[in-house]
């Protein structure tokens, strides 16, 4: 990556610096070239700009030797001291002044002409002016475009190795957040999930450097969560596995004999075992999206009060009054799966139970809006602590760490239901009611 980095700044850099140059060189020898032809070397220029404006004012060269001695007057230290002769010709050629009174009425030969500084007016050239002596011109010009040449080539030849010195410091700035970033990338792949990149700036790879920090954070969570959903699935299945070995061992060796009450303890725990297992099932389902849904027209009233009917006795054993509000109007029969329904509306109510105190109410609600069906389980106890909010959906959560699993459940019974309601296009959410408890909104789309 470096390297194509460096090869493309130095690609960059030499076309830029040759195109400078060609460009600069070929406008600087152009400028140059009017200068000098234009007599510039010489201090003409001046006098040719005069005599040019003096015939375009008076249309000939009549009475121009006055401005022509005027402007000759003001440069002969520069005219004596390069031994200048300076001859005027007209369009034709022919010598009309000349600064040594000799060859006036001449033609200027085609060598003298190619070399003079010719003057035009609206584009036409009028006359010319020749001057002889002195230092040659096509000497001088070669000379200075040559030293022209040598400044242009020196300026790239420095300004490419700067460029490269650039190039290479601005190649290893970039880099270096990548390299961070590809030996954070690798060490995450071996395994190790603590790896974090120094982020610095809002540009692109900044960007990439939080989208990578954010990506090793959810992966060091789900492993947490993995670790910990490990322990808690071992933990869980240990209590009634070792129940279960002890009665058995208990039977085997004759401590207790082999009747009906002797068994029962044993039968409990395999239950509990495979509800356990289920539930596990189920959320494993969930997560690969595979959950099948027996959906059928459901009476949604119908359902919730059978189920109120099934806990009333847990509920009155507590002393917790239950209560339904069903809906305001007649709701029509919804395309629902009634077991897994039951089986949310089974683990709210459970939940809520377990939690409310004797004399406490549990109210069941549900309301129709325009596209959804609201179902909301109230309870009178002291609702869910704000830091256990967010994790109140998580699997083996229990709001009271003390709880054992007769006390608390297994701590599956919200994620579960959860995923049964996203599973029918719904959603189930948990917070504390305003006049105190916890309330859970089950929401099913019509």
């Amino acid at each position: 990556m470096r390297l194509k980095l460096f090869l493309s700044y130095l690609v960059i850099i030499l076309v830029s610096v040759s195109l400078v140059a060609v460009i600069v060189r070929r406008g600087a020898v152009n400028e140059v070239r009017a200068f000098m032809f234009r007599g510039g070397m010489y201090g003409l220029s001046g006098l040719a700009d005069n005599l040019e404006g003096y015939y375009q004012t008076n249309g000939s060269w009549n009475g121009v030797q006055s401005i022509f001695n005027s402007m000759h007057t003001g440069m002969q230290g520069m005219g004596g001291m390069m031994n200048q002769r300076l001859r005027l010709a007209d369009a034709s050629g022919t010598v009309i002044l000349d600064t040594q009174n000799a060859g006036i009425g001449n033609k200027l030969s085609q060598s003298e002409l190619n070399v003079a500084i010719p003057l035009t007016v609206n584009g036409e050239t009028v006359g010319y002016l020749f001057t002889a002596g002195g230092v040659g011109f096509a000497g001088n010009e070669q000379a200075v475009l040559n030293r022209l040449n040598r400044g242009v080539l020196f300026a790239g030849l420095v300004a490419a190795a700067l460029g490269l010195v650039l190039s290479i410091a601005l190649a290893y700035t970039l880099l270096r957040p990548v390299h961070g970033l590809t030996f954070a990338a690798r060490k995450l792949a071996e395994g190790d999930l603590t790896q974090r990149v120094e982020v610095q700036g809002n540009d692109e790879l900044a960007t990439l450097g939080r989208t990578f920090n954010q990506m090793a954070d959810s992966l060091q969570q789900a492993e947490e969560s993995r670790r910990a959903m490990t322990a808690d699935i071992a933990h869980e299945l240990r209590t009634p596995l070792a129940v279960q070995r002890a009665n058995l061992e208990a039977l085997q060796d004759g401590v207790y004999p082999l009747t009906v009450e002797n068994l029962t303890p044993v039968i409990e725990q395999n239950y509990l075992l495979t509800h356990l297992v289920e539930d596990l099932q189920t959320l494993a389902l969930a997560d690969a999206g595979q959950i099948v849904l027996e959906r059928v027209p459901t009476d949604l009233s119908s359902l919730a009060e059978r189920v109120l009917d099934l806990f009333q006795p847990q509920a009155t054993a507590h002393q917790v009054r239950l209560v339904f509000s069903p809906p305001s109007s007649t709701l029509p029969p919804l395309l629902l799966d009634p077991i897994r329904l039951e089986q949310m509306l089974t683990n709210l109510l459970s939940n809520a139970l377990r939690y409310t105190p004797p004399d406490g109410h549990i109210e069941v609600a549900i309301a129709a809006l325009s596209k959804i069906v609201r179902i909301t389980v109230r309870d009178s106890g002291s609702g869910i602590p704000e830091d256990a909010l967010p994790f109140i959906f998580d699997r083996f959560y229990r709001v009271d760490k003390s709880r054992s699993r007769e006390q608390g459940g297994s701590g599956l019974g919200l994620a579960i239901a959860r995923n049964l309601a996203r599973a029918h296009g719904g959603d189930l959410t948990a917070t504390n009611h305003a006049s105190g408890g916890a309330l859970f909104t089950l929401t099913l789309p019509i």
